[in-house]
């Protein structure tokens, strides 16, 4: 917090430094036996009639009345990572677009419109990367058109903790009743230690999704234009371990048992320096065995010879097994990205 030259405690904050990352202190409880206080730190997305939003990197909004801020100080945007490659919110999002396309898009501005009949919502929400070119009110009446047209509810995929997020959008969304429906978050890491964990297990890798590898899939009865967008992407790879005794560790949300006797699938997407994992996923009955691990490893294997050099990946916030595997590889949280809906519109998968 910021001292005056008398040693005490001092607001440096006006209503000019709204979208600017602030950390403040507030008076949470005053009475005879003392004072308490309560510190928040994220980007002031608002300042009106005496009441100051913050939205942390969580992507949570943290309402705080200006009457009760005992000191406050602008920060800089974001903190300095200290392991992992080093990369902005913008090049991930554009590496993650193109991990996962959609059957259709179209630009508004510089917002893309993504629709791929309704299968996850990444693909069937807007990418907000700088300027729609009209006001916000006209943007979002036009978006939710052109989704309503595809029977489609609307959705606008935002995101927040680094710099460059998207701290204000969310705020407006917010304020005009868009629900956000879906929060997770996007981890990266270096590759090599990936590819080091674990030798050959029998992972057989191929650029399809056979019948194979999505008899393990979550998402039952995938459809043609879902097969379309997850074998889209520049250099799309698909590991699948058969059947087997042993089962595997905390690795994905696996699907249900059997599944004609897959043990552990996985996807990787290698675009320039970057490889993408997701859909990595194991029978449940043969958890905690390695399976996970091994499937990464297998893929970021394929992905060093094709010249990658780091990986992110989206981890769920609630998802404890996934997160603590993840860490232990040496992944690390970038930012939090979430799904605004809508309102009254119904939802759909993500």
């Amino acid at each position: 917090m910021e001292f005056s030259a008398a040693g005490r405690l001092e607001v440096r904050i006006t209503t000019a430094d709204v979208g600017k990352r602030v950390s403040v202190r507030r008076l949470s409880e005053a009475g005879a036996a003392g004072e308490k206080f309560t510190d928040t730190v994220g980007v002031l997305t608002s300042w009106t009639d005496g009441v100051l939003l913050i939205t942390r990197k969580s992507g949570e909004s943290v309402r705080v009345a200006e009457s009760a801020l005992v000191a406050g100080k602008v920060v800089p945007a974001a903190p300095a990572r200290r392991r992992g490659p080093a990369a902005s919110y913008e090049e991930l999002a554009r590496v993650a677009a193109r991990s996962w396309h959609p059957v259709e898009s179209e630009r508004l501005g510089a917002w893309e419109l993504r629709a791929a009949g309704g299968f996850t919502r990444r693909a069937n929400s807007v990418l907000p990367l700088g300027d729609p070119g009209l006001p916000l009110d006209e943007a979002l009446t036009a978006v939710r058109r052109w989704y309503g047209e595809r029977g489609l509810p609307a959705y606008v995929q935002t995101a927040t903790g680094a710099a460059g997020t998207q701290e204000l959008l969310c705020a407006e969304l917010e304020r005009r009743g868009w629900v956000r429906e879906v929060t997770a978050e996007v981890w990266t890491g270096p590759l090599a230690p990936v590819a080091d964990l674990t030798g050959d297990t029998g992972v057989v890798l191929s650029r399809e999704a056979d019948e194979t590898w999505l008899a393990r899939y979550q998402r039952k009865g995938v459809s043609e234009v879902a097969l379309r967008v997850l074998e889209s992407g520049p250099s799309v790879w698909f590991a699948t371990v058969p059947g087997a005794e042993g089962p595997d560790d905390a690795g994905g949300a696996g699907g249900a048992g059997g599944a004609g006797g897959v043990a552990a699938i996985g996807r990787c997407v290698v675009d320039g320096r970057w490889a993408s994992f997701a859909a990595v996923e194991v029978d449940p009955a043969r958890r905690r065995r390695g399976l996970a691990t091994a499937v990464m490893a297998a893929l970021a294997r394929r992905a060093l010879d094709e010249g990658a050099s780091a990986s992110w990946l989206q981890v769920e916030t609630d998802n404890a097994g996934a997160r603590a595997l993840y860490a232990g590889m040496g992944f690390a949280a970038h930012h939090s990205y979430h799904h605004y809906r809508e309102p009254a519109a119904a939802g759909t998968d993500r």
